[in-house]
């Protein structure tokens, strides 16, 4: 216990940094586990940053009723973001609705749709976002930083959680009393999207049932880039021109 509590001290430091040095900030927040701490301890400490959430249309009843959760134990309301209606029916118009089964191409063609371009508009004006990931999520965050800078959106970006175990985010939840999405009591311990998320088996890497058909070298969506560049098939390559966009368009 002596580690959480050395952990929280140290992410509370963060925080605080971060309210007082990149104002304005926010946490984008999926709704997971690693994200409800981060939210408890960002509203139980009044601090100063925003939380918003991608709605991407295809998420659990689950984890939207959450929000829900949320606004009434905190009595704040996450903001939520939508995909654009039309890029969603061109996709689907032209590939299917769940054609990400078919490629990685076009998984990564939908989650630019559903969550990167949506994050874009999320984070405009903002001088830094946060978000809950951890080291030992998966082989691609293996490095992962508490602070670095994202070339994608040109502000920086922190991962206050980088160095918490999934114990440590456990054992923050029961003490704190914190809510969370009753998925992650069902055997998900890495929550997405309903199609492209299953529970996870014994022995089983935490995000092995995201995207659960790919590689787990291309097991990321778009949202973080490491030196600039997705993370992608096998290898960081270059993203999509309209990932790097400098200028985002407002709600």
């Amino acid at each position: 216990m002596s580690e959480l509590v050395n952990l929280i001290a140290a992410t509370q430091a963060t925080l605080a940094r971060i309210a007082i040095d990149h104002s304005p900030a926010v946490l984008a927040s999926s709704l997971a586990a690693e994200d409800m701490v981060l939210t408890d301890l960002i509203l139980r400490g009044a601090l100063p940053i925003g939380i918003f959430t991608l709605d991407t249309g295809r998420l659990h009843p689950e984890t939207l009723a959450l929000l829900a959760r949320v606004q009434q134990t905190y009595g704040y309301q996450i903001k939520s973001w939508q995909p654009e209606p039309g890029a969603v029916q061109d996709y689907v118009s032209q590939h299917g609705l769940n054609a990400f089964y078919d490629s990685v191409e076009l998984r990564h063609a939908c989650c630019r749709i559903r969550k990167v371009e949506p994050l874009r508009r999320a984070l405009a004006g903002q001088r830094a976002w946060l978000t809950g990931q951890r080291r030992g999520q998966s082989v691609t965050r293996g490095e992962l930083a508490i602070e670095e800078y994202d070339a994608a959106h040109r502000m920086a970006k922190f991962n206050p959680l980088a160095s918490w175990s999934e114990q440590n985010v456990w054992d923050y939840i029961h003490a704190h009393h914190v809510p969370y999405n009753p998925l992650h009591d069902q055997g998900y311990r890495s929550i997405g999207c309903a199609p492209c998320t299953r529970p996870v088996g014994p022995g089983e890497d935490v995000r092995a049932g995201r995207w659960w058909w790919e590689q787990p070298e291309s097991k990321e969506c778009g949202l973080h880039v490491v030196d600039g560049k997705l993370v992608r098939i096998k290898q960081a390559i270059e993203p999509d021109p309209a990932d790097l966009d400098p200028k985002p368009r407002t709600a």
